[in-house]
């Protein structure tokens, strides 16, 4: 069995939580859907605080949020102290967000990428390790607490 994966969407970024669950599980992944369950309108930060919680405590390697632009997902989820999630909309901005920033969720705009384009920042985002090193130095003057 791969990582364990935490999913969330809202209903603008349901369609593409559902292509990405079923690619995950095909792919080996355990995955927990966080929800929402339909595309019927629904608050975003209800869904993402229950998988940055389960990230944050070690009970999912990473995890992936959806929503219309991808923005409410990232703030919200950055809130919790264990957190870094990085909005990616594509396959370089995904690599990036892992090799230099170590982020351990990433959110996607629904609106603004298709399946295909879904599916490659996700593989990215799993398959690309941490480079450490220099970024590791940069990502510890990150605050766990407000300053």
């Amino acid at each position: 069995m791969k990582e364990k994966i935490a999913l969330a969407a809202d209903h603008a970024g349901y369609n593409i939580k559902e292509t990405i669950k079923k690619y995950l599980i095909d792919s080996g992944y355990e995955v927990k859907d966080f929800g929402c369950h339909s595309a019927e309108s629904v608050d975003y930060p209800d869904f993402v605080h229950q998988a940055a919680r389960a990230v944050e405590a070690g009970l999912f390697n990473r995890g992936f949020a959806i929503c219309g632009s991808g923005n409410g997902m990232t703030m919200t989820a950055n809130k919790y102290q264990g957190i870094r999630c990085a909005l990616c909309w594509n396959e370089e901005i995904s690599m990036l967000a892992r090799a230099h920033n170590d982020a351990n969720m990433c959110a996607l705009p629904g609106r603004f990428i298709n399946d295909a384009e879904a599916i490659l920042v996700v593989k990215t985002f799993l398959e690309t390790a941490f480079e450490g090193e220099r970024h590791k130095r940069r990502i510890d003057k990150i605050p766990l607490k407000r300053i």
